[in-house]
């Protein structure tokens, strides 16, 4: 279907170009869809309009797509065909989180879940009809990817741990039910963070946080020095029996939601405030010495929140033992909190995962280009004070 381009068109489209605002926006456009177009011919076996022999289906009009470039955002308009559907050229070369989106709903078609948000979310990617043929082709590299990912050898040490379940909704043996992904990322000794883990659970136990450890251990993990994790019960138990000498921090931001769940609403602010200040201090002492006149000073008044700040908080202090790591970044677990929410944002879209395969596959996607990114970024914590605090651990052994 070659097509016949005289050089007077073309000087008259050069033309054209460079009396808009923007020539090479404009030029970007116009190339993307032209390629677009020889796509889809190719894939119809015939030009629009033009009569072929080797014509297997039909054009359908055209949808509007967005593609997101380096110039700008570009609003294109995508053939539809009738049979087989086509998938435009900057769908497929999509970094992996995204062509793990699009594996989700064509998943979702092909097991026959089609609901409005589904609908919607194909028409925004570019595709409505797809075969079976498609998804395996798309699938088939993300699985290498991912299980390469997942079963990646790791270093034997990691100063810090951070571990969170991040839970969603998915379709399984014919029910909706909740399924746990539990993430862990770490610190190397460079400095720079790594997601660790990306493993699916049916729920959180001391039992799915031991396969968890002891995948890391098979990986080359042998020693943690801290763990940062909220405070499941299971999962302590799980990090003592996994890693001889780590110590365990309770995430500070889950503590004191669960010490604010007993304060009276109108009072939260102010006590929260008080609250605040036991995690500012620069040692476990002056932190203690703050912890103590706000108990003094509220045991009466609210006993349940004391009681249950005096029950954890030699647990939530201590992250205070690593005097060279910047305290904020090792009180909580607000590294996978952040990263959470951005994972949930971006698969909101998609509402009930079609099974278990198609949720992990996303995620662990999405972890994926997170963990690159911070591979290349500025290191997380400096070498030289990594050193520094082994050196104290040494001492204090």
């Amino acid at each position: 279907m070659a097509r016949d381009y005289d050089t007077a068109a073309y000087k008259k489209l050069l033309l054209h170009f460079m009396g808009e605002s923007d020539p090479l926006y404009s030029m970007l456009q116009w190339l993307t869809e032209r390629m677009m177009e020889v796509e889809a011919e190719i894939k119809v076996g015939a030009a629009k309009g033009k009569h072929s022999s080797d014509r297997t289906t039909h054009f359908s009009g055209t949808r509007v797509r967005r593609f997101d470039t380096r110039m700008g955002t570009l609003y294109l308009l995508v053939p539809k065909v009738r049979q087989g559907g086509y998938v435009p050229f900057f769908v497929t070369e999509k970094k992996r989180s995204e062509q793990a989106l699009v594996q989700v709903v064509q998943e979702a078609f092909i097991n026959g879940v089609s609901t409005r948000k589904m609908d919607r979310l194909a028409r925004s990617l570019g595709i409505e009809g797809i075969s079976a043929g498609q998804v395996s082709a798309m699938t088939k590299e993300l699985d290498e990817q991912i299980a390469w990912f997942r079963t990646r050898p790791l270093e034997s040490e990691y100063p810090v741990i951070w571990v969170d379940a991040l839970y969603e909704k998915i379709r399984f043996d014919g029910r909706v039910v909740s399924m746990a992904v539990l993430v862990v990322a770490g610190v190397t000794l460079e400095g720079r963070r790594e997601i660790l883990a990306c493993e699916p659970m049916m729920n959180e136990s001391e039992e799915t946080y031991r396969i968890l450890f002891d995948n890391l251990k098979e990986r080359g993990l042998e020693r943690v020095w801290l763990c940062v994790s909220d405070a499941h019960k299971g999962l302590r138990k799980a990090v003592k029996k996994a890693f001889l000498g780590c110590s365990w921090q309770r995430c500070k931001v889950h503590f004191m939601r669960n010490i604010l769940a007993h304060v009276p609403h109108k009072e939260k602010a102010s006590f929260a405030a008080k609250l605040k200040a036991i995690w500012l201090q620069p040692t476990k002492e002056t932190a203690l010495q703050t912890a103590r006149m706000l108990m003094d000073q509220y045991r009466d008044r609210f006993p349940q929140a004391i009681g249950v700040l005096d029950e954890g908080l030699e647990d939530a202090l201590q992250f205070l033992a690593f005097s060279c790591f910047d305290h904020r970044k090792i009180s909580s677990t607000n590294i996978l909190e952040r990263l959470n929410r951005e994972i949930r944002r971006r698969s909101r879209v998609v509402g009930i995962f079609p099974g278990m395969d198609a949720y992990v596959r996303l995620v662990t996607c999405y972890l994926i280009e997170y963990s690159e990114d911070w591979s290349t970024g500025k290191c997380y914590i400096k070498q030289s004070l990594i050193e520094e605090q082994r050196g104290l651990l040494k001492k204090a052994a």
